[in-house]
């Protein structure tokens, strides 16, 4: 069996500094704003904070959930990366949040294979303890997100359609954190909750961030939107996706019970036009990779800026 060797002058990892790797791994840079947004859903929901108890173990959990998914993305692609790896995929610089620290370090051969399991198991089963323990069905959506993300990696060259399971994924967060905070939450603001963050990973994250890596998934034969529609029918849809996104984000600041007022929701629409709106139409008007990925990085801190206006907005 064939190994992968690290580069000539590549830096090594010892004692501590070995962190560095399992948070690459963990992509936690990314996984720490993605944080926020369970968080958010649980304060427009609640219209309140929750008692400490619940906002001490809900950031554990959290961080747990995204430190396990994230790293069950790698252990699950392993057999995948390691071949991009031999072909020099990660040799080119990038400049999304993903590659901060350090990109698919397993199958760089930074990180043994059972390592990176032993890392992914761990945190999965402290999630799965914090969310019990907030609440059961909190537990259940953990459970189906992780075995959503198993189906979406295996997806990657079966079917483009991989991406709505994306957004599944991506929504399963705050939809565990509202229920942790209520057990009997409304229906209809959460459907409004699921779309809006539904539309924003895939107009302001996985198309994107596919477009960014298109001619290494056609070279690797995996199946995206932007290798079935083109940069052009990629285009409509992230747009598409990202005014739909905006639009929902009105009665959703609007209908949550901390009755925010019309203050907040023109807030609110700003911040969407400045980082999902303004850069979707730069890529709508010169598409390329780089722009796409310009996007990706902004659109990636949308629900961060809810989030502190929200709290702002709650503390005052």
């Amino acid at each position: 069996m064939s190994t992968i060797r690290i580069q000539t002058g590549a830096p090594t990892y010892r004692g501590l500094s070995r962190l560095k790797l399992y948070g690459a791994l963990s992509r936690t840079p990314h996984g720490l704003i993605d944080m926020t947004t369970p968080a958010l859903g649980a304060l427009l929901w609640l219209g309140e904070f929750p008692p400490l108890r619940v906002i001490l173990l809900g950031i554990f959990t959290v961080f747990a959930g995204y430190t396990a998914v994230y790293a069950l993305n790698d252990v699950v692609d392993y057999q995948t990366d390691r071949e991009k790896a031999r072909q020099g995929a990660f040799e080119r610089p990038q400049s999304d949040l993903d590659a901060v620290l350090i990109r698919h370090p397993m199958a760089q051969g930074y990180l043994s294979f059972a390592e990176g399991l032993i890392w992914a198991v761990g945190w999965a089963g402290a999630a799965f303890i914090g969310a019990y323990l907030l609440n059961p069905v909190s537990m259940l959506i953990f459970v189906a997100a992780a075995a959503l993300e198993v189906f979406y990696c295996l997806m990657l060259q079966v079917s483009y359609l991989r991406t709505l399971v994306s957004g599944v994924v991506k929504t399963a967060g705050t939809m565990a954190a509202v229920y942790a905070v209520d057990p009997d939450p409304s229906i209809f603001y959460l459907a409004i909750l699921f779309l809006w963050l539904f539309a924003w990973e895939i107009g302001g994250q996985n198309v994107p961030n596919d477009w960014a890596d298109l001619e290494e998934d056609q070279r690797f034969g995996a199946r995206t939107i932007p290798v079935r529609f083109g940069a052009d029918g990629a285009v409509k849809i992230i747009l598409g996706c990202l005014i739909a996104s905006l639009a929902l984000s009105i009665p959703l600041v609007a209908l949550s019970p901390g009755n925010f007022g019309a203050l907040y929701v023109t807030i609110a629409v700003g911040v969407g036009l400045c980082l999902l709106i303004f850069p979707g139409l730069q890529l709508f008007n010169r598409p390329s990779p780089e722009r796409a990925m310009a996007l990706f990085n902004r659109a990636s801190y949308y629900p961060l800026s809810i989030f502190i206006v929200v709290v702002i907005a709650l503390s005052i």
